[in-house]
């Protein structure tokens, strides 16, 4: 059955590219948080402040929205 030498030799290569592909995760997810800040990992919230994160967020879009609504004859 030469079909199986095949797939177990496709199978030890796939193997050892997932270890190598994880040590090289590991090395650089070390080399990150080490030279990462050390007050990024803190819970304090940031003081920057956040633009809106879609439209009914946004006041001047809410407010547009509501005086077209106001402001529209009725139906």
């Amino acid at each position: 059955m030469p079909g199986a030498s095949t797939l177990g030799h496709v199978l030890r290569v796939l193997l050892y590219l997932l270890i190598i592909a994880a040590v090289i995760y590991a090395v650089f997810w070390s080399i990150n948080r080490r030279n990462a800040d050390p007050g990024s990992q803190s819970s304090a919230p940031d003081p920057r402040p956040r633009g809106p994160l879609g439209p009914d967020d946004d006041e001047d879009f809410l407010r547009e929205l509501d005086r077209k609504r106001k402001h529209r004859p009725e139906e």
